[in-house]
């Protein structure tokens, strides 16, 4: 398992909240305005119905000799016929007895309430409409007027009435059919958003996949045609990749150069030694050896420093182990070497040669000081993942190299950690390894500790950089 690592959101994923958060706003408030312009226009046009109406009536109503009223409006809609309907028409003499009134026969023994012209004032053309309800409680708008009949100065109010339930049922009517076709649209204009966003960051996904190839080290630069916008971005991707491939080779020509340069002379004083006096050889020969190691290590350190944030460096793990191993077997026939990798063991950010470098000189020394048998295994540690100083932060792989030999104190464990420290004079060595191995894990981010092995031996952990699938 690779280390806890927290993954970017999507762009993709963003940009479709975004866009599906503005289109549900947006047809919310859409279908919220049409809706009140549909009622404010619906209300309009009920007023102008009962404002026709009431004319009707008043052109069909009279005022008899005897001072009574008469007339039988028909206005053409049955709901003035039917008891309780909501829809009625209303004369009546203001200042006589209720009894003095003539109405619709949907009115029956109901009566309407009538609201203070404060409430509800006369407009200019003296009528006014406003909401009451009748005996049953029934929500109605009312037309209302008044208006000089006969020759006494009788004045007659006249109103016509409306059920508020024909309102709210049309407009209910439309919000349903309105909801369904907004909803609709906004389905439909959902997917053709996503299927857009997807395909105008298609590129970007194939400059991830091409990315990908890059680390697995299947090609060397981004490939393809891509769009005027990000053509800059890959451009300026493969100038890069490009520049970090000659830094790279600029560092092992260097590095070559100069090892070639030193070797002749080293190789003359040592050869040279052997002419000298015993003293005098045994002097020259241990400097001479002391600095072709030097020179052979700070050679290693640049030419990884050169290369360690390099997203083209990589090492198989498990193919570097198993050979490795093999190597060993044949060199302690006699200690058994056993390798325990899982089949998706991740592969190391390093040279091949320094992965070699760490585990042949940990190998050696475990098969050294063994008394039967190596051990070597690997797990993800729970530790935080190692940053590559390009914002980048990569998983690490722990690796265990254990022995069944005799181990070593805890308090010896930091000393043999040392350069050119030996705790140990009885085995042959220069010291030196342990402290390389450290150092070159150290210039890949890396970590070496020594502990007790469940073996009964030493155990050698080495924490190294994964290399980004």
């Amino acid at each position: 398992m690779v280390a806890s690592v927290k993954k970017p959101r999507s762009l993709a994923a963003r940009v479709l909240t975004i866009a599906t958060l503005w289109a549900v706003i947006a047809l919310f408030v859409i279908g919220l305005l049409i809706l009140t312009l549909y009622r404010n226009g619906a209300e309009r046009g009920f007023r102008d119905l009962l404002r026709a109406q009431l004319y009707n009536v008043i052109n069909s109503v009279s005022l008899t000799a005897d001072g009574k009223l008469e007339g039988t409006p028909q206005l053409g809609d049955l709901r003035f016929s039917q008891p309780g309907s909501g829809w009625y028409w209303i004369v009546n003499i203001i200042g006589n007895g209720p009894q003095d009134r003539i109405a619709s026969v949907s009115l029956g023994d109901r009566t309407v309430a009538a609201i203070s012209t404060q409430v509800a004032p006369f407009n200019e053309r003296y009528e006014r409409i406003y909401r009451s309800s009748d005996s049953t409680g029934q929500e109605l708008m009312v037309a209302e007027t008044e208006v000089l009949l006969g020759d006494n100065g009788e004045i007659a109010r006249f109103r016509v009435t409306g059920n508020m339930d024909a309102l709210d049922n049309d407009v209910s009517a439309f919000s349903r059919q309105l909801i369904l076709f907004l909803v609709v649209f906004g389905i439909g204009s959902l997917l053709v958003n996503a299927i857009a966003i997807l395909f105008g960051l298609r590129p970007l996904d194939t400059i991830r996949r091409s990315l990908e190839e890059i680390r697995a080290g299947e090609t060397e630069s981004l490939e393809g045609s891509f769009p005027r916008e990000i053509a800059p971005l890959t451009g300026e991707v493969n100038a890069l990749i490009d520049n970090n491939r000659r830094i790279i080779e600029r560092a092992r020509m260097q590095v070559g150069n100069l090892a070639h340069s030193l070797k002749t002379p080293i190789a003359v004083l040592l050869n040279e030694s052997r002419s000298m006096e015993p003293d005098q050889a045994r002097l020259v020969n241990e400097q001479a050896t002391a600095m072709q190691n030097q020179v052979q290590h700070y050679l290693d350190r640049a030419r990884i420093a050169a290369q360690q944030n390099s997203v083209l460096v990589r090492a198989d793990t498990g193919k570097t182990l198993q050979r490795l191993m093999r190597v060993m077997e044949r060199l302690n026939p006699d200690t058994e070497f056993e390798l325990q990798l899982d089949d998706d063991v991740p592969d190391l950010a390093m040279e091949q040669h320094d992965v070699e470098e760490i585990f042949g000189n940990l190998l050696e020394n475990a098969g050294k000081w063994a008394s039967g048998k190596v051990r070597v295994r690997a797990e993800m540690p729970t530790e935080p993942a190692s940053g590559t100083g390009a914002g980048e932060v990569r998983p690490l792989l722990s690796i265990y190299v254990e022995d069944d030999g005799p181990g070593m104190p805890d308090d010896h464990l930091a000393e043999a950690m040392k350069r050119g420290r030996r705790l140990d004079e009885s085995k042959p060595g220069t010291g030196l390894g342990l402290s390389i191995i450290k150092e070159i894990a150290g210039e890949y981010k890396g970590s070496v500790s020594l502990g007790r092995s469940a073996l009964g031996g030493l155990c050698a952990t080495v924490t190294l950089p994964v290399a980004v699938r």
